[in-house]
C-alpha cells in the first residue's frame, strides 16, 4: 500500500506508543499531562485486537479501582476518552509494520510514516490458541481464556481446564470458588505447578485432573455442551462440560523491540526496570503484558504506562530535547 503523504508537522512526535490497549491509552493521556506531543498506533504488528487491547474480550471487570462493575470496552473506552480530552494525543488505528532508529524513531505503519524522539511497547501478548474444532467458534460463547475475569460468569457450572502449568493451576483454583466443577485436562502425565498451588488443588473437592489426555474438539450449539478427548474419561472420550478455559500460555508481541536490540528474557518479554518502564535501549520503553512483570493485570499495566510517560519525559527534558 503507498504510504500516505502528510505534512510534516503532523508527524513528528515527542512519544510514540506502539499499541492501544489501556497501558498505552494511559500512557498517552499520562504524556500528553507532561507536555509531550504524543501518538498512540492502535494496531501492532502481529496482533488483531481493535484499540482498547485484550480487556476488550472481557465481558466483565470488577477488579479495576473505581469501577465495581463495568465491561472491558467501556473501560478501555473511558481511558481513551480520558486520553483524548488532551490535543496533545494522536490516537490511530494502523499497523505497525517496521522501526527504525536513526537521530530519532522512525516508525513506519501499513500508511504512513512518523518519527518520534521516544518509544514505548505497550504491544501485549496473545494467547496461545487451542488449535482443536470448534475452540474458534465457540470463543466468548464457553471457551475463554482469562479465569479471573470470566469466571463468574460460570457460577455453578462444570467447566474444563486446559494445561498443567502453575498459572493454569491458579486458574483452576479461582474457577474452583465459583464453579461447580472443574476439570484440568492436561496432556503431560503430571500437572506442575509451584508445591503450594499443587496442594491447593489435591485439597479442593471441586477439582478434578485427567492426565495425559488431550481436548481434541468442542462441541456445543449455541453455548459449549461438551468437549471430546483422544483417550476415555471413566469409559467415555466424551465430557460434558459447559465452559472450557485455555491456560496454555501467551506469545508477547515483541518483535519489533527485538529488531531494536532491545532485551527480552527466555519468554521472549520486554525486560524492564520496574521503576522506570526502561528498557536497555535509550529512549525506549515498555508497559503492560509485553513488559516482564509477573503479575499483569489492567491496573499494573496503567501503572507502568504512565511510569514509562514521565520516564521519556525525563529523558527527553536530560537529553535536552525540548518537547514539541
Amino acid at each position: 500500500m503507498e504510504k500516505k503523504k502528510i505534512k510534516s508537522e503532523e508527524k513528528n512526535y515527542d512519544f510514540i506508543i506502539i499499541g492501544a490497549g489501556v497501558a498505552g491509552l494511559a500512557a498517552a493521556m499520562y504524556g500528553a499531562r507532561l507536555g509531550l506531543k504524543t501518538l498512540c498506533l492502535g494496531t501492532s504488528y502481529g496482533s488483531e485486537l481493535p484499540i482498547g487491547g485484550v480487556i476488550t474480550t472481557t465481558n466483565i471487570v470488577e477488579n479495576y479501582p473505581g469501577f465495581i462493575r463495568l465491561t472491558g470496552t467501556e473501560l478501555s473506552d473511558k481511558i481513551k476518552e480520558h486520553s483524548l480530552s488532551y490535543d496533545l494525543v494522536t490516537i490511530k488505528e494502523e499497523k505497525v509494520e517496521n522501526i527504525e532508529r536513526k537521530k530519532a524513531f522512525i516508525v513506519k505503519t501499513n500508511k504512513n510514516e512518523y518519527i518520534g524522539q521516544t518509544i514505548l511497547f505497550a504491544t501485549g501478548t496473545k494467547w496461545k490458541k487451542l488449535e482443536v474444532p470448534g475452540s474458534k467458534e465457540f470463543e466468548n460463547k464457553g471457551v475463554a481464556y482469562c479465569a479471573l475475569c470470566d469466571s463468574v460468569l460460570f457460577k455453578g457450572k462444570t467447566v474444563a481446564l486446559v494445561g498443567g502449568s502453575d498459572s493454569a493451576a491458579k486458574d483452576a483454583l479461582v474457577l474452583a470458588e465459583h464453579v461447580k466443577k472443574v476439570y484440568i485436562i492436561y496432556r503431560g502425565g503430571q500437572i506442575h505447578p509451584e508445591p503450594i498451588n499443587m496442594h491447593r488443588i489435591k485439597v479442593a473437592k471441586n477439582i478434578e485432573i485427567i492426565n495425559k489426555t488431550n481436548v481434541i474438539e468442542v462441541k456445543g450449539d449455541r453455548f459449549v455442551k461438551s468437549v471430546l478427548l483422544d483417550n476415555p474419561y471413566k469409559g467415555s472420550k466424551e465430557l460434558s462440560v459447559e465452559g472450557v478455559f485455555v491456560a496454555i500460555g501467551h506469545i508477547p508481541l515483541s518483535e519489533l523491540a527485538k529488531k531494536l536490540n532491545v532485551n527480552l528474557n527466555e519468554k521472549n518479554e520486554i525486560i524492564i526496570d520496574h521503576k522506570t518502564s526502561e528498557t536497555n535501549v535509550k529512549g525506549i520503553f515498555a508497559a503492560g503484558d509485553v513488559a516482564d512483570k509477573p503479575f499483569k493485570q489492567a491496573i499494573t499495566g496503567v501503572a507502568e504506562g504512565c511510569t514509562a510517560a514521565y520516564s521519556a519525559f525525563e529523558y527527553l527534558t536530560k537529553s535536552k530535547v525540548q518537547p514539541y
